[in-house]
């Protein structure tokens, strides 16, 4: 395969190579927009947590220390969940389809051992809270 020039890649993607630098670094993996509104909520609800836990895996975004139970938010786009937000960029297609199907191995993982350590995980997308009502009663259930 040959390697494409900088500018057929200006031609897949609208900004130049040091323009998409500055944007991805713009990219949060704390406090993002998705974790602020679940983090809001569960605090309306009563609930009070502890964040990001290093001593656990995948440094959950929630984590409820007496239930044992922790919550991840996933953007969807990041974490390649199977909806609108979630598809892969025309751009670069083979480096995006390892590095998302490498982040949802990862959260399996991670899933896992906190299970195999006795706590509970809920996920929670970022196309869900477009119905924080949903969102709520599926947070009211875990944690209950």
């Amino acid at each position: 395969m040959r390697t494409a020039s900088v500018r057929e890649l200006r031609c897949m993607d609208n900004l130049t190579p040091e323009q998409r630098s500055v944007q991805m670094a713009k990219v949060r993996s704390k406090d993002t927009k998705p974790e602020m509104l679940v983090r809001r909520l569960v605090h309306s609800m009563g609930y009070r947590y502890r964040l990001h836990r290093a001593d656990l895996p995948g440094k959950p975004d929630l984590v409820f220390m007496r239930r044992r139970k922790v919550i991840f938010v996933h953007g969807c786009f990041w974490h390649g969940h199977e909806c609108s937000l979630g598809r892969i960029p025309k751009s670069k297609i083979e480096f995006w389809t390892t590095k998302i199907a490498t982040n949802r191995q990862r959260d399996g993982r991670q899933i896992e051992e906190l299970s195999s350590e006795g706590w509970c995980s809920l996920v929670i997308w970022e196309c869900q809270l477009k119905d924080m009502l949903r969102v709520e009663k599926s947070i009211k259930s875990f944690l209950g």
